[in-house]
């Protein structure tokens, strides 16, 4: 999406709002982030493995206590 130039915004736009259906203000209220998702593009997560599953629980188990605001 970005190049030596900078952003192709007509494309973006023309992928954004005739591609993807968005209002203008829609679309422009998108980071970009949010709107290269939304194509399908860039940097794509690996599928969440039951290991790793286990390990961010172990790392970040679920507090059982509750606080005095009850949260």
């Amino acid at each position: 999406m970005s190049g030596a130039s900078g952003l192709d915004w007509p494309g973006l736009m023309r992928a954004g709002m005739q591609g993807l259906g968005l209002h203008p203000g829609q679309f422009w209220s998108l980071t970009p982030a949010e709107l290269a998702l939304m194509l399908g593009v860039g940097p794509s997560a690996a599928a969440m493995t039951r290991s790793r599953l286990d390990m961010l629980m172990q790392q970040w188990p679920d507090n059982q206590e509750k606080s005095h605001d009850g949260i």
